[in-house]
């Protein structure tokens, strides 16, 4: 499978695979739900790119009203409008496909609701693979109109047809078999003794593909008449994992980023407090080995830039199932890690009981403080690693977990980070904070012990510079004499922050340069 270009196309494709996979062990609960919560993610980001054509062709009739670009207007607009006939049939098809498929797996209505056998294996095998009488074999009528549409799709245009060719997100190769058998044949590869749900969720994949594909094809024809003139009044931020069922010492893999996908939204995003890197694409993948057994949940927090230059902050809550395997079972509660100077919990569970469980952790000055049943606090002083030896009587576990720092806090004056300020403003401001956000344990403190303050521009003329050394996190006598002379043009940078928290006292990577207007 060809991943797109699109972020949240490369999660949702990623999480359509990893699930696939799954159904080889057990059509579980869980992993029906995960293929609805996958499906409704593909619907979701085929409207997005259904809001977007739809402003494409608003800007193709205004093109084609105005007199400078009439006429490339009215070649270009009949190619898109044939891209737009070709997918709406071709989605509609689908569509329809989806509902007699649901009649193959016992549609009915309760309460008011449509109801289906979602775990029925054999329904999607009759209407796609099976032969008449027994089935209908559609999946050989569907495997040729998705290769007709991708042909006449690439016929309208031999240039558009060389630009997007290469990349078009509808793939139709075979899907490789676990087993090997029947590998050439295309509906067998992906219909086979397939769950109702996922053959749902394997029709939106292709409607998706389908609604990108006419995307590329629009954009293309849209770029040939000149600049495209598009606006984007509304953001979408997501997070989603590559599995939502996990075993301990699995990796969890969690994808954020901001849905249409401009690069001018600049999004920064964190999981659990810490900051993942972007990737080319804008988007952000962050992996976690996974420990302990039950429900989790991560907070991803995602902040971008709106068209109007405004920043918008969402969070998202990505929540996850790890199994309990038999035997004895250790894991970090909050994290995959222990933190210096924070009470670190840690649970034991075992097969004979908790009062047969015996807990050693080893490493310089770490202590261990039991809270209750299996329920453990650990406190590490120092960096390192922590050495955990566990027993139920039966089973014995040795685990090796990284002790790191608490992640910087950051500094701000009167909440804000830097950047224009009134200078009228800024002049009653008290001094510099320090807060830690978005950190996977709450209420962890920061103390600004010392900071330089420069002055400089308007009013700052005589001097050029001026520099106060403040200790603490109120300005001092000498960094007020400073505030007092500011003024719109004044330029005040608040440099070699120090703050004390877990781990003592440390100097941030960070200053704060302000534009007072």
């Amino acid at each position: 499978m060809a991943l797109p270009k699109e972020p949240r196309q490369k999660m949702i494709n990623i999480m359509y695979l990893v699930l696939t996979a799954l159904l080889a062990l057990n059509v579980s609960a869980e992993i029906l739900n995960a293929f609805k919560t996958v499906d409704r993610s593909l619907m979701t980001a085929s409207g997005i790119v259904e809001q977007k054509n739809e402003e494409i062709f608003k800007s193709f009739q205004r093109k084609v009203d105005d007199p400078k670009t009439r006429e490339k207007a009215l070649i270009w607009q009949p190619k898109a409008l044939k891209a737009k006939a070709l997918s709406d049939a071709m989605y509609n098809y689908l569509d329809a496909l989806k509902e007699e498929l649901k009649k193959e797996s016992g549609l009915k209505t309760v309460e008011g609701k449509p109801e289906y056998k979602e775990d029925d294996l054999e329904a999607s095998t009759r209407l796609f693979i099976s032969n008449p009488p027994e089935g209908k074999a559609k999946g050989k009528e569907l495997y040729q109109k998705l290769s007709d549409y991708k042909r006449d799709l690439l016929a309208i245009d031999p240039d558009m047809a060389k630009e997007i060719g290469a990349t078009l997100p509808l793939d139709l190769s075979i899907p490789k078999s676990g087993t090997g058998s029947n590998n050439n044949d295309w509906a067998y590869g992906y219909f086979h003794m397939t769950p109702s749900v996922a053959s749902i969720t394997i029709l939106s994949k292709f409607q998706n593909d389908i609604k990108n594909s006419e995307a590329q094809a629009v954009e293309f024809c849209h770029k040939e008449i000149g600049e495209v003139e598009l606006v984007y009044d509304e953001f979408q931020a997501f997070a989603g994992t590559n599995s939502q069922y996990l075993m301990p010492g699995e990796q969890l893999v969690i994808t954020a980023g901001v849905g249409a996908f401009s690069k001018a939204a600049r999004p920064t995003i964190s999981v659990d407090g810490a900051n993942v890197p972007l990737k080319p694409d804008g988007s952000a993948e962050y992996t976690t080995t996974v420990n302990g057994s039950g429900s989790n949940t991560k907070k991803v927090v995602i902040s971008f830039y709106k068209p109007d230059g405004t920043v918008a902050r969402v969070e998202k809550e990505v929540k996850y199932t790890v199994g309990v395997p038999s035997g004895l079972v250790v894991s970090t509660d909050k994290t995959r890690v222990f933190y210096q100077d924070l009470p670190n919990q840690l649970s034991v569970t075992g097969g004979g009981g908790d009062e047969k469980i015996t807990l050693n952790v080893e490493g310089p000055g770490i202590t261990t403080n039991k809270q209750g049943a299996g329920q453990y606090i650990v406190n590490c002083p120092n960096l390192g690693v922590a050495v955990v030896n566990a027993s139920d009587g039966k089973n014995s576990q040795k685990i090796t977990i990284p002790i790191k720092r608490v992640p910087n806090p950051q500094a701000a004056v009167g909440g804000k980070y830097g950047g224009p300020i009134q200078a009228n403003q800024f002049r009653v401001q008290k001094g510099v904070a320090a807060e830690l956000k978005d950190f996977v344990f709450e209420g962890v403190k920061y103390d600004v012990v010392s900071y330089t303050a420069v002055f400089t521009g308007k009013g700052f003329e005589q001097e050029g510079v001026a520099v106060a050394e403040v200790q603490g996190a109120y300005f001092n006598a000498e960094a007020q004499g400073y505030l007092r002379r500011c003024q719109p043009g004044t330029i005040v940078v608040i440099d070699e922050i120090k703050v004390k928290g877990p781990g003592g006292t440390r100097q941030l990577d960070q200053n704060l340069s302000f534009t007072l207007q």
